[in-house]
């Protein structure tokens, strides 16, 4: 929930990962199953404290949460609801659009939130700074990385925008779009140049860490979640 990239691929298909960045202490993530919300079926690891997710996926969209909005706030000592729980809460409209304008954020952690259509392929980042939806369309034929700001200061995102643009560089040649997930996964867990603070895994005195990957891979001939919980060393790989 706390770095999060995203490659288009052919025919409108992409792939979107997110590193969890978590205090140590935090009760580890229940592995990702298929739930049922509203009638559909939503693929997503659930967080055992909140209950809520910080990434969820189904046959028609893909939605993402990164802590913080613009910059970093100083939190509330309690805040209504979890933001995990807006992600779950989304599926619940029959569109992204209907979510975006009816969807009530008052007394919220601000948070940003990518939302992706699949048919159609859209992208829409939402960042709620807990005053107001800023919401702006994103180009779905441009690889994005985003790093949470209540993390990361704005000389290490650009840092890390460097990074992710090396690593486009060197794997994306002659145009072609980035296919092997296996890639985008390497630069989860290895991208940066060896400061484990702000490494695209961090690990800030096995304190504050990158517990968990999720990667998913979205196209015409499969729907695919690819968990990795880099705490217990177990992987799972839901096929939709």
């Amino acid at each position: 929930m706390c770095t999060v990239t995203y490659l288009p691929a052919d025919n409108q298909s992409f792939i979107l990962t997110s590193n969890r960045d978590e205090q140590a202490s935090r009760p580890h993530a229940i592995l990702p199953n298929i739930l049922e919300i509203n009638d559909r079926q939503i693929v997503c690891p659930i967080d055992a404290k909140a209950k809520g997710t910080w990434i969820a996926t189904s046959n028609h969209r893909t939605i993402c949460l990164l802590n913080g909005a613009f910059v970093p706030h100083q939190p509330k000592e309690k805040y209504r609801m979890s933001r995990g729980q807006v992600v779950l809460d989304s599926f619940l409209y029959q569109s992204i659009e209907q979510f975006l304008d009816e969807y009530e954020l008052a007394d919220i952690e601000p948070f940003t939130l990518i939302l992706i259509n699949h048919l159609p392929l859209t992208m829409t980042e939402l960042i709620w700074d807990g005053t107001q939806k800023n919401i702006t369309s994103k180009d779905t034929a441009t690889p994005a990385i985003w790093s949470s700001v209540t993390l990361y200061p704005p000389a290490v995102v650009a840092e890390r925008q460097n990074w992710f643009d090396e690593f486009l560089k060197n794997n994306i040649n002659g145009g072609k779009q980035l296919e092997d997930l296996s890639k985008i996964v390497d630069f989860h867990r290895f991208g940066g140049n060896g400061d484990k603070r702000n490494g695209i895994m961090m690990n800030r005195n096995n304190f504050l860490l990158t517990v968990s990957i999720t990667s998913i891979q979205v196209d015409d001939k499969m729907r695919k979640m690819t968990y990795y919980d880099l705490v217990n060393e177990q992987e799972k790989e839901i096929i939709y």
